[in-house]
């Protein structure tokens, strides 16, 4: 192992070990497949990628030797179809072990690549397709998103459709196509300050956004995976994501190859928490990052009869993490959770970092790959114990260029030299940073400003709570009452009983006034493809059951 990194990055760390200061160094022409991916192929052939397992059985282990030549095959086969360098092509590929060679492919072309998910509808395509002027897709034939593109009607720009796992009319069969391609790919001219990667992201209202990075993105999680994943080059590193999320890239992809570790993926349609930690016992995963809802739900399906010795660390990202969950654990496992914070637009800019020691609850602290605060609305800092907006130095490795072809909203975002989360927190005399809400979330009730994390964290003590969302719905008295959608575990039935009994109790573990005044008992929780509670989902509800009543 050769730390490839260190070309990267100068550290300094303090008189306890804890990293101090941290600066990113590259070469003009930084290109990921062939700087990272290439570089260790061509060294260390042998050093192990991918290793990929799914509920179907099929599994297959890739090096990084077989990563570049794949990668050189899939640049081979796609520019022979005229995709370039500037080119927009789509991923929609969930879990399938093609993505990760592709990703390499399309950074080494100088394209753009634009994961997706594969949920998406035919008015999802043709959005997507247009607003982008996507030249290729290249899909799974798994559920049913190949029929969106097949219905997507007035796509112009589309000249490529590609089908990975099976032949079928309208589409070009990508793996056998691929497999007659070259594996000898030349480097072409790439600059790191070239467009390379485009997530679409969804805000409260609108079409989505497309969020636009440049190549020192994938450099930029350098930081994530060696201080807050803290991958083994040795180990291997599994953060449960679908391709379709940044997350993939966050825990998947870039920092850890960097890293020179191998990454784990486990494709399955239905999470199963069982599952999961069967694939940690079978795989001897080392370091592991998921949502903390899985968390949770790992606990309450029992770890009895589980071998999950070989993790040493843990990590968790996506939604804000309830002290109970983490309590939990750790009395379970001995590990800590190390909260992460980010967005689609940046990679990790506050973290519970190597050597840190976590408050449960909290996110951690700045990275020191950037300069982060908190400000009202006048743009100055907030002192601590005061909530304000989280804003990050733009500029610097990590941070979006910006929105594709939205001057108006990238302006709105990037202003003034810093990017504005949209993301409300907190820092206490420490310097730690504690999760308040997106402002879309922040409940306004009877000239209150309620944080739905603060009584999801109280909802979460009450024994027949499993998972809970807390929204305001609105009110002609009280402007928003706050409601809690709410999950109950075995053995708990929906009565109006029940309902009485966790607002009492919720009156005892926070302010009185912050207490649901609403509960909703559901089965199932809107999420993203992440296991993300999607909030906006339950809001819109009952907005429009609020205008038609």
């Amino acid at each position: 192992m050769r730390n490839i990194n260190l070309r990267y990055v100068d550290e300094t760390y303090d008189e306890n070990g804890l990293l101090k200061t941290y600066r990113l160094k590259h070469p003009e022409n930084f290109n990921f497949g062939y700087d990272i991916v290439d570089d260790i192929a061509v060294n260390e052939p042998d050093r192990v990628a991918l290793v990929w397992d799914s509920q179907s059985g099929e599994e297959h282990k890739f090096t990084f030797a077989d990563i570049k030549r794949m990668s050189d095959k899939v640049a081979n086969y796609l520019t022979s179809q005229g995709i370039g360098k500037g080119d927009v092509v789509m991923l929609i590929l969930k879990q399938r072990y093609q993505f990760w060679y592709c990703m390499v492919a399309l950074h080494k072309i100088g394209a753009i690549v634009a994961p997706a998910t594969h949920m998406l509808t035919k008015h999802d395509i043709e959005y997507r397709i247009n607003a982008a002027s996507v030249k290729a897709v290249i899909c799974t034939n798994q559920s049913n998103v190949s029929g969106s593109v097949e219905m997507a009607e007035n796509i112009p720009s589309l000249k490529l459709r590609a089908l990975v796992g099976e032949a079928r009319d309208g589409w070009v069969d990508f793996d056998s196509e691929v497999e007659k391609a070259s594996d000898v790919f030349e480097r072409r001219d790439t600059k790191a300050s070239d467009p390379m990667l485009m997530y679409f992201t969804s805000g409260t209202s609108g079409n989505p956004k497309m969020v636009l990075h440049n190549h020192l993105y994938a450099l930029g999680h350098l930081m994530t995976a060696k201080h807050w994943h803290q991958v083994d080059p040795d180990g291997l590193h599994y953060t449960v994501s679908d391709t379709g999320w940044g997350k993939s890239v966050w825990g998947a992809l870039y920092g850890q190859w960097i890293m020179e570790s191998a990454v784990f993926v486990y494709e399955y349609d239905k999470f199963e928490p069982h599952e999961i930690m069967n694939m940690i016992e079978k795989h001897r995963i080392t370091t592991f990052c998921c949502p903390p809802t899985m968390f949770r739900l790992y606990l309450n399906a029992g770890l009895e009869g589980h071998d999950l010795s070989t993790l040493k660390n843990c990590c968790i990202a996506g939604e804000a993490l309830n002290p109970d969950t983490y309590q939990t654990w750790y009395e379970a496992t001995g590990l800590k959770l190390m909260e992460g914070y980010g967005q689609t637009e940046t990679t990790m800019v506050v973290g519970t970092l190597r050597g840190m020691v976590p408050k449960p609850g909290s996110m951690g602290k700045p990275s020191p790959q950037f300069e982060v605060d908190i400000v009202d609305e006048n743009g100055s800092s907030c002192p601590p114990g005061v909530n304000g907006e989280i804003v990050v130095k733009a500029g610097t490795y990590g941070i979006m260029i910006g929105y594709y072809r939205d001057e108006v909203k990238t302006a709105e975002t990037l202003r003034g030299g810093w990017h504005h989360t949209g993301d409300v927190a907190w820092k206490d005399e420490d310097g730690y940073y504690w999760f308040v809400g997106r402002n879309d979330d922040i409940i306004k009730s009877s000239g209150y400003r309620i944080s739905p994390f603060e009584i999801e964290s109280a909802l979460m003590l009450h024994p027949a709570v499993l998972e809970c969302a807390v929204t305001g719905v609105p009110d002609p008295v009280r402007g928003q009452l706050v409601k809690a959608t709410i999950i109950l575990r075995a053995g708990y039935e929906p009565t109006d009983a029940l309902k009485k009994e966790i607002q009492n109790f919720t009156k005892k573990e926070t302010a009185p006034y912050k207490y649901p005044r609403v509960i909703d008992f559901v089965d199932v929780m809107p999420k993203t493809i992440s296991g993300k509670v999607r909030r906006v989902e339950i809001r819109n509800r009952d907005l429009e059951r609020s205008r038609t009543e």
